[in-house]
């Protein structure tokens, strides 16, 4: 993930995700986190310019209660966004530095 502050958004998408931040290493501006088996490492790299449109890789996150989700995440400075969804059973959000993900309900059995 492209970013202006590596820091303040590789905290923001440790904590969302509850997942142990590493890095940096030497002069290298750059963050990870790690969620193991088989899943790909996330990489928050420093780049000059800010996001100026939509991103590309869109994380949607399934929690078992998504308005207390919603909540906690608001709390770690993510904020809800309208990207023109109208009504929908997921939220839209942004992180800290705007990049979009969202927030589905939870799976019914």
């Amino acid at each position: 993930m492209d970013c202006h502050d590596t820091a303040r958004v590789a905290e923001f998408w440790s904590q969302a995700l509850g997942l142990p931040l590493h890095g940096p290493e030497g002069d290298e501006h750059m963050w990870w986190l790690e969620p193991g088996g088989d899943s790909p490492d996330l990489l928050f790299l420093e780049v000059p310019e800010g996001k100026t449109v939509k991103n590309r890789l869109h994380l949607d996150l399934r929690p078992d209660d998504q308005a207390a989700e919603v909540a906690r995440l608001e709390g770690l400075g993510a904020r809800r966004i309208d990207i023109g969804q109208g009504e929908v059973t997921w939220v839209v959000m942004a992180d800290p530095e705007g990049n979009e993900f969202c927030v589905l309900r939870a799976l019914t059995s």
